[in-house]
């Protein structure tokens, strides 16, 4: 089972999603924004949140973009149910602990970033000069943006990424000619592993404009998934296929994440978290396992893969083995060992023709 790229902003995305464009919330803030009145609006009624609330008055209302927009003519702040159905009370004054640092300016701002800090909750400022909606939940903070600005950026990171894919392509195009040739060096292996790497974390930045893009993101987020098609299944059967055994590939992919984008561009990094140290990449071949190679025949299972590589070892002894080699391994009959000779063959022929394109 592969285990998928970690989110590592899965809860900033989580609350893009809730005041994307289109929804009822960002609505609403769109229309304080207009009014150029500021506001401050607690998303949550636990009672961590009541606790620092003081004065005002219960509206207990449900909700809507006008109302919210009427409510925010006056000082105090907002408070919205969890499930932003209700307003609860308005004009209220919020007294979080003085003693949570903040580095913000303006009351509104410390206040939203205390009360985010000290209750976890979702606070929302608008500031009235600035006219810019700013987004505190713990210490994450987010100032949201003009869809005409994030789709410009959407447009400008997918063109990047086209960039980068056909770059990745052409990496890996060359990596499979080697491994049917069985004359991959470590050099060739880290190269592929940095592109997909590289590739993926621009995918992450698209996925953050997509959130915030809403329902106005659908175009761009078409286009990645079309741009982006297996490029991390293979990106992690690659270091299924090269790292050192006994090591666990996916500690390893979430490892890779981990390293900044300086050490991404130096090799020796990707090769250290494979488990080779100290070893010359130009000058070190090494032999695929063959997960990747495998996996690209139709209708085989991983568990059949995986008793495949285990028997075998090596994707070069895959390719070398008889029609009854094939047949003793465990999940495979006289049919499937036929399917992966052929599979294989129509493989390394198809990658051949590509590269004379």
């Amino acid at each position: 089972m592969i285990v998928l790229r970690v989110e590592k902003e899965k809860e900033l995305k989580g609350i893009l999603k809730l005041l994307a464009p289109g929804t009822q919330l960002r609505e609403g803030l769109r229309n304080i924004l207009k009014a150029k009145t500021g506001g401050l609006i607690v998303l949550g009624d636990s009672e961590q949140i009541l606790k620092i609330v003081d004065g005002g008055f219960t509206i207990n209302s449900d909700y809507s973009p006008s109302y919210i927009y009427e409510l925010a003519k006056m000082d105090g702040a907002i408070i919205i149910s969890s499930d932003l159905k209700k307003i609860l009370y308005a004009n209220t004054q919020l007294i979080p602990d003085p003693s949570i640092p903040t580095f913000e300016t303006g009351t509104r701002h410390r206040t939203a970033d205390r009360v985010a800090k000290q209750t976890g909750a979702i606070v929302i400022a608008i500031s009235q000069r600035r006219n810019v909606i700013t987004i505190y939940k713990g210490y994450i903070k987010y100032v949201l943006r003009d869809s005409s600005v994030m789709l410009a950026r959407a447009n400008q990171a997918l063109q990047t990424l086209e960039k980068y894919v056909s770059v990745l392509n052409r990496v890996v195009n060359n990596l499979n000619i080697l491994e049917f040739q069985d004359i991959v060096t470590l050099f060739d292996v880290m190269t592929a592993i940095q592109r997909t790497e590289m590739v993926m974390r621009v995918v992450s930045e698209i996925e953050i404009y997509i959130c915030e893009l809403g329902n106005e993101g659908r175009l761009i987020s078409m286009q990645l998934n079309e741009l982006i098609k297996g490029v991390e299944r293979d990106g992690i059967l690659m270091i299924r296929d090269y790292c050192q055994s006994g090591m666990d590939y996916d500690d390893i992919y979430k490892q890779i994440q981990g390293i900044s984008s300086d050490e991404l561009l130096n090799l020796d990094f990707i090769s250290r978290a494979l488990g080779y140290v100290g070893v010359p990449l130009v000058d070190t071949l090494i032999s695929p396992r063959g997960y990747r190679m495998l996996s690209k025949i139709p209708r085989i299972p991983s568990n059949v893969i995986d008793n495949i590589v285990k028997n075998f070892k090596e994707l070069k002894g895959v390719m070398e083995a008889s029609y009854e080699e094939l047949d003793k391994v465990e999940g495979i009959g006289e049919a499937r060992a036929r399917a992966i000779k052929n599979g294989l063959r129509r493989l390394k022929e198809q990658i051949m023709v590509d590269n004379k394109l």
